[in-house]
């Protein structure tokens, strides 16, 4: 058995209490204000430290099969712990593609030697291709929670709009990463001031907002559930707004980079700055905020992508998109939007933790009698410098190595067991 003791525990709602918490064989068995110590207890001392369920990533890359050298399913596990993560939502481009009934029995049996839940993402497209549709019914029954093209957005409307049709049917999520393909190319950063001082081609926001436009378009037209993934600019906040508004059943995220950092980190970080979608204006990241505050966007989830260092030092051109977020996460938003006064702390909560569990259909995200002991237990006033020569992660890839941040994870529990302790 393990005690929490003397924590604020936030069990979901606004008002959040001072409480004790008994786990016993992973699950939560009881919660009150004060529960009495045993000696065959476990004590966690949780005093003047926040009790939150467990955060829930659901856009996460672990490279895993085929790039196990960038990251693996162990090592993502272990950062996604030290970040007070305890469920994550893995991306189906990998090398096989997560396109089959096997690759998902893959990564089930991978993640059973995890210490985290690692739920598999399959691919909306055989071999992320945007040719031809894979199986959704086989492919749900084997075990995938989600449908996505992420990597590769799906360029022919009529596939998407087909593909609607058999999620509306069969109940099934598809996440949408939303850009043109013809317009960005392979270009690195956004079109813009930055684009031009450097004297390179960028990725227009244009190129993001119309496909977010088309996709729930045709969601509204099918009924069916669409999430959009990474927002990152200020057209597509009012276009996801307005959809909501008009009933459309659609739902989407960002990652801290974007309410965060803009595209002038290019000429500070380079290429660690280079990420799909792009970094974009003050006016962006202002508009990413504004949706965080409104509701407009549901989910805070990393994009987690993990590359080899000699990939990230290459001219911005021609180097990889990515940058890891899994340890940082939580740190950022606490110092960007809890410490800045923009969002309330159960606010952040629920962006990270209750509705993506939520949107994904799972049983997570939540403290309650009876649920799944996944818990994080953190320190919202701790400061740290980021670190990336400590991480967990294989990958050190971030453009926010050197920054203080303000708020720490102290202790991540999953299924009951301690798996990470600062």
């Amino acid at each position: 058995m393990l005690l929490i003791k003397n924590g604020t525990v936030y069990t979901g709602d606004k008002n959040p209490q001072k409480q004790d918490i008994l786990i016993n064989d992973g699950k939560i068995t009881q919660i009150t204000e004060t529960i009495n110590e045993a000696p065959e207890m476990q004590i966690i001392n949780a005093e003047n430290l926040i009790v939150a369920p467990g955060l829930v990533d659901m856009h996460v890359h672990l490279r895993d099969p085929g790039f196990e050298h960038k990251e693996d399913i162990h090592t993502g596990a272990l950062a996604a712990a030290a970040g007070g993560i305890t469920t994550i939502l893995c991306m189906p481009n990998t090398k096989p593609v997560i396109d089959t009934p096997e690759t998902v029995e893959y990564i089930k049996n991978r993640a059973k030697t995890g210490q985290i839940s690692i739920l598999p993402c399959a691919a909306v497209t055989k071999g992320q291709n945007g040719k031809e549709l894979t199986d959704f019914v086989t492919l749900k029954s084997a075990g995938a929670i989600a449908f996505s093209d992420d990597g590769n957005p799906i360029q022919n409307a009529n596939l998407v709009r087909k593909a609607m049709l058999e999620a509306q049917k069969h109940d099934i999520l598809i996440i949408s990463h939303c850009e043109d393909a013809d317009m960005v190319q392979n270009h690195g950063v956004n079109e813009g001031k930055i684009s031009k001082k450097l004297g390179i081609s960028g990725r227009p926001a244009i190129a993001e907002e119309i496909m977010v436009a088309r996709d729930v378009m045709l969601a509204a037209e099918r009924g069916a559930k669409v999430h959009i993934a990474h927002v990152s600019t200020a057209g597509s906040v009012e276009i996801i707004r307005q959809a909501k508004k008009a009933g459309v059943r659609v739902t989407a995220e960002t990652a801290p980079q974007y309410f965060t950092l803009t595209e002038d980190e290019i000429l500070k970080q380079k290429a660690l700055a280079r990420v799909n979608p792009p970094l974009r204006t003050k006016k962006d990241v202002e508009a990413i905020i504004e949706g965080l505050i409104d509701g407009t966007i549901d989910v805070i989830a990393t994009d987690h992508a993990p590359h080899l260092m000699e990939e990230k030092t290459l001219p911005v051109p021609e180097a990889m998109s990515g940058m890891i977020g899994l340890e940082t996460s939580l740190g950022l938003a606490l110092t960007q939007l809890y410490h800045t006064g923009k969002l309330k702390l159960y606010e952040i909560i629920k962006l990270m933790s209750k509705k993506p569990a939520e949107i994904l259909g799972i049983s997570a995200g939540k403290i309650s009698k009876g649920a799944i002991a996944d818990i994080v237990i953190f320190d919202t006033n701790k400061k740290w410098t980021v670190e990336p020569d400590k991480f967990k992660s294989k990958a050190r890839n971030t453009p926010f190595g050197g920054m203080e941040l303000q708020g720490k994870v102290k202790y991540t529990l999953s299924k009951g067991k301690i798996v990470y302790y600062d």
